[in-house]
């Protein structure tokens, strides 16, 4: 009967899993999508926390762009940088893959060329509905959370410097 409780020790060891998953996998994820699975490996995390850290992290920063863009855009962005150019090499890229893509191929690429930021930026600039951005944001950060962490953790004794093993 005692087995079914958790211990002090266990409680102690759930907490700083949770914690390095925070603080590793799920904070990293919202600015850089890769940096997820990367420091879930470091700190070596069960892979299952890793991937579920690294769609939360993305997803985190998709749900608050897609709910506060605009207040952002007006109050924030135009706020510092008033004089923008609206014209610029890397907006004809945005618009180029936008054009090209749609909220579904832009949601695909936001891991592997975009941040998570930046891809919803991208989306919620152009008018995208929410509901499709969160859908298929969520999609596409549970396929690559899911391929790079076993990508990271399957091959990262091959690649990666020895302080990351």
């Amino acid at each position: 009967m005692l087995a079914i409780f958790a211990s002090e020790k266990n409680y102690k060891i759930m907490w700083e899993e949770i914690l390095k998953a925070f603080s590793g996998v799920y904070l990293p994820s919202m600015l850089k999508f890769f940096f997820g699975p990367l420091g879930g490996y470091a700190l070596k995390l069960n892979l299952f926390t890793t991937i579920i850290g690294t769609v939360a992290g993305m997803m985190t920063v998709v749900t608050v762009f897609a709910f506060a863009g605009e207040w952002i855009r007006i109050n924030v962005i135009n706020r510092f940088f008033p004089k923008r150019k609206r014209f610029s090499d890397r907006n004809k890229r945005f618009v180029t893959i936008w054009r090209k893509y749609g909220i579904a191929g832009t949601a695909f690429l936001t891991p592997l060329l975009l941040t998570p930021i930046g891809g919803s930026l991208l989306a919620i600039s152009f008018g995208s509905p929410k509901d499709k951005l969160l859908f298929y944001m969520f999609v596409s950060a549970s396929f690559w959370a899911t391929a790079f962490s076993i990508g990271v953790y399957f091959f990262g004794n091959t690649f990666f410097p020895d302080y990351l093993k």
